[in-house]
C-alpha cells in the first residue's frame, strides 16, 4: 500500500492571497498555516484557511501538479476552488472530522 500526497491551496480569505502546496501529511501541515508555526509566506499573508486540495498516489505526480497550478492565471486557480468549494469554506472541519 502507498503513501497519499496532497496538493493544497491555502487562502487568507475568499478571493485573498492564496498558497498552493504539496504535502503528505494533510492535516499537520494545514495546522501548521492555521497557526502560524513555520515562518515564511503563508505566515506573513495570513493564509490560514484551506481551500482546496486534491490527492495524489504518486510524488512526482503531486509535485508535478503543484508547480503547474502555481504558473496557472490566478482566475484559473479561482475557478479550481470554486468548483469543489464555491464559498470558500475551510475545508479544516472536514479533513479533521471537527465542526466550526
Amino acid at each position: 500500500m502507498g503513501n497519499t500526497y496532497f496538493v493544497y491551496i491555502m487562502a487568507s480569505r475568499k478571493h485573498g492571497t492564496i498558497y498552493v502546496g504539496v504535502t503528505n501529511d494533510l492535516v499537520r501541515r494545514a495546522y501548521e498555516h492555521r497557526e502560524g508555526l513555520v515562518p515564511g509566506f503563508t505566515k506573513i499573508h495570513g493564509c490560514k484557511d484551506l481551500v482546496w486540495f486534491e490527492t495524489h498516489e504518486d510524488i512526482s505526480e503531486a509535485i508535478l501538479r503543484e508547480k503547474r497550478i502555481k504558473k496557472w492565471r490566478r482566475e484559473w486557480k479561482d475557478r479550481l476552488i470554486a468548483e469543489s468549494n464555491a464559498d470558500w469554506f475551510d475545508l479544516w472541519w472536514d479533513i479533521t472530522g471537527q465542526r466550526a
